[in-house]
């Protein structure tokens, strides 16, 4: 039975990126012959510290026992027929796991899923930002035997780089994302966000738009903000609600419409629009910036909307106010789009080929 090593930097079900990429697919591809074994370098505990501002010492252990892991790694990635890398192997700017990686007997994959060789650090470890190279990322495609990105502008990128190349979207697994109707008559309209701490910012471009929807139609409509709790803005009526795994597919239910705004830069066009497919697969009528992929996944007025200037927003979303079949029927196309090409289902055999394929080239 074909082994495969997958490496990521955090623990399951913690990372978007990793849930949406490759983990929900761990059972199919064990179902169809191969072993799949899985290390991350931020334990829970770890993950508490790493992510908020000062505690060098205990960063510096943190950066320690992660490279004794991938030293691990290395030593038991001669077991093994495929190591797959997701985005990085070590939150620094060495390459150096990859490049042993990539002597070794197994065929190397890469996945990203951003426009990565941005240079990108969290607010939290600005003072670590020296650490980072964001150049490796086009060294590391070059050293990898097969390459998978999110969507066509990343794949481009990567060619540059490396000419086995293919695209695998981020996908939702539409059977755990289950559409839930409610016969009860609103009495508001709930316009709602999802994202993170990191993406906030992102956000903050719908408040012009969203403080003239109030002044428009005042208490008929309530605005949610989810994945930043610290996030709060009384005259929306706004406090940030955590993300929880748990109870995320209940908190994206609520909405009505989903938004998704980003701002049109080199970082955001390398995005997979995965906020606003999770809200297509749930029947939420979806709006969402024209920026990069979202042109791809978002047919203007059939499957949602795409806006750009602020009076564009402030038009389709009062068309999605006072239109609930509207609502409906974008949902229910939305729908079917993640479906036909964004659901794992749709999927999962590119990746089985992908793997099979390369073990072909091996033998």
């Amino acid at each position: 039975m074909p082994r495969i090593l997958f490496i990521a930097s955090h623990r399951l079900d913690r990372s978007p990126s990793q849930r949406f990429r490759f983990e929900q697919y761990f059972h199919f591809l064990e179902a169809n012959g191969f072993n799949c074994d899985f290390s991350f370098l931020i334990s829970e505990r770890d993950d508490r510290i790493f992510y908020k501002p000062g505690r060098m010492l205990r960063k510096s252990l943190i950066f320690l026992k992660g490279s004794y892991r991938r030293l691990r790694d290395v030593w038991r990635g001669r077991k093994y027929d495929i190591i797959f890398v997701q985005r990085e192997a070590f939150m620094t700017g060495s390459m150096i796991f990859e490049r042993l990686f990539a002597m070794s007997k197994a065929k190397l994959v890469f996945d990203f899923d951003d426009a990565i060789w941005r240079h990108d650090v969290s607010h939290a470890n600005r003072k670590l930002g020296w650490l980072k190279d964001a150049g490796k990322t086009g060294k590391i495609i070059a050293m990898s035997d097969l390459v998978i990105a999110g969507n066509r502008y990343l794949a481009d990128f990567a060619s540059n780089f490396n000419k086995n190349v293919i695209v695998i979207p981020t996908t939702i697994d539409t059977s755990v994302y289950i559409p839930e109707y409610s016969i009860s008559v609103k009495e508001k309209i709930v316009i709602g966000w999802s994202g993170s701490m990191t993406t906030i910012r992102h956000f903050e471009l719908a408040v012009p738009f969203l403080k003239a929807l109030r002044n428009k139609y005042g208490d008929k409509l309530e605005f949610r903000v989810i994945g930043d709790e610290n996030y709060s803005n009384d005259e929306l009526g706004i406090k940030g609600l955590p993300w929880r795994r748990e109870d995320e597919i209940v908190q994206l239910r609520k909405f009505d419409i989903g938004i998704m705004p980003i701002p049109d830069d080199e970082w955001s066009r390398g995005k997979c629009g995965l906020k606003g497919l999770q809200y297509m697969a749930l029947e939420i009528a979806t709006v969402m910036s024209p920026v990069g992929v979202n042109t791809e996944i978002i047919r203007d007025g059939i499957n949602g909307f795409l806006a750009d200037k602020e009076e564009e927003w402030v038009h389709k979303l009062s068309v999605l106010i006072e239109d609930e079949k509207l609502r409906r029927s974008l949902g229910m196309e939305a729908r079917k789009t993640v479906e036909a090409e964004y659901s794992v289902n749709s999927q999962q055999f590119a990746y089985l080929s992908a793997f099979n394929n390369l073990l072909k080239e091996k033998n």
